[in-house]
């Protein structure tokens, strides 16, 4: 899933001062709803409000290569974060600037379970117990931070402790995340395919980057449509952090790959789209084992064909408490 690489020739922004939920909300459906190529989106604190009794205020910006339609992004805002946040929005346009640079140089290292995603700067931050994925800023929102992702991230903790997938596909790999987290808990070979060309360069990048470039094939592929994909089926784990839209459209096509028995992990859902993902599924014979919820966004575990033990096939409702934010 590509989460927010630069825009191209940002020049127009979209500036809002909120709390910390709203922040997450607003700057979540601004990446999943533009073409990364076209806009981007950060969230962060600003430290010089916070104390030591009360947390700060928080900062979404938001960037454009193009003006964009200020009554669609407020329509936009609304529906995430109601319509307070949608007035308060305000427009503006700006020099051409290292953007990333600016607005994420507060990120610090997320856990997700034993994974514990960082940049270079905490390189030591991870434990002899951890598994760390190190994501430069550069592609900040593939570190771990969007609520997608981390759900992704512990869901595939608690299915590493009860056993070990052979055969493991990403679709829309983006920046490689999941991928990189599966060859390292589990030291098999993966198959990962995104439609972005940049995208599959920028997870190649961070493979390497994490020694884990032999594990890992990249495609470039819309969906599963490539034959490099379709000769390592059936797979028992498949990954699909992507939208609901095209979630909903590859369930044929996943679960022809998907082998008996096998697990899908599926996000890039918010609330309001997980029951219209889960007809999909469950008409191809998936049933929802498991789901968490965090920042807004739903990571759901599916199962195909072959009954779980009364405990396994039991819907959880996962709390999630992280140890690190941004």
């Amino acid at each position: 899933m590509l989460e927010g690489l630069p825009p191209n020739n940002a020049t127009h922004v979209m500036r809002l001062v909120c709390d910390e939920a709203t922040a997450r909300q607003v700057a979540d459906i601004i990446v999943e709803s533009f073409d990364p190529a076209e806009a981007a989106a950060a969230a962060f604190e600003d430290e010089t409000t916070t104390t030591d009794w009360r947390p700060g205020r928080w900062i979404v910006e938001a960037y454009f290569g193009v003006a964009p339609d200020e009554d669609i992004l407020r329509d936009l805002i609304a529906c995430a974060a109601g319509e307070d946040a949608a007035k308060s929005a305000v427009f503006g346009e700006i020099a051409m600037q290292d953007w990333v640079a600016s607005s994420l140089a507060g990120l610090h290292a997320v856990r997700a379970g034993r994974f514990l995603l960082h940049g270079s700067h905490d390189r030591a931050a991870a434990g002899i117990n951890d598994i760390g994925i190190e994501i430069e800023a550069a592609l900040a929102f593939g570190t771990g931070h969007h609520g997608s992702t981390r759900g992704c991230l512990l869901m595939l903790d608690a299915l590493a402790k009860r056993r070990t997938p052979k055969a493991i596909l990403d679709v829309g790999t983006g920046s490689g995340v999941l991928a990189i987290a599966a060859a390292k808990r589990f030291r098999r070979p993966i198959q990962a395919g995104d439609i972005d060309p940049v995208a599959i360069a920028a997870a190649r990048a961070n493979a390497r980057q994490n020694g884990v470039a032999d594990r890992i094939q990249y495609v470039v592929a819309p969906g599963l449509q490539h034959t490099a994909l379709q000769a390592r089926a059936p797979y028992d784990l498949v990954f699909a952090n992507i939208l609901a839209k095209p979630l909903r459209r590859l369930a044929p096509a996943i679960k022809s790959v998907l082998a008996p028995g096998g697990e899908v992990i599926l996000s890039g859902l918010l609330a309001c789209d997980v029951a219209g993902v889960l007809s999909a599924y469950r008409s191809q014979g998936l049933a929802l084992t498991a789901r968490i919820d965090l920042d807004g966004w739903a990571t759901l575990l599916l199962s195909r064909g072959v009954p779980q033990k009364p405990q396994q096939s039991k819907l959880v409702q996962m709390p999630v408490v992280l140890s690190a934010t941004f």
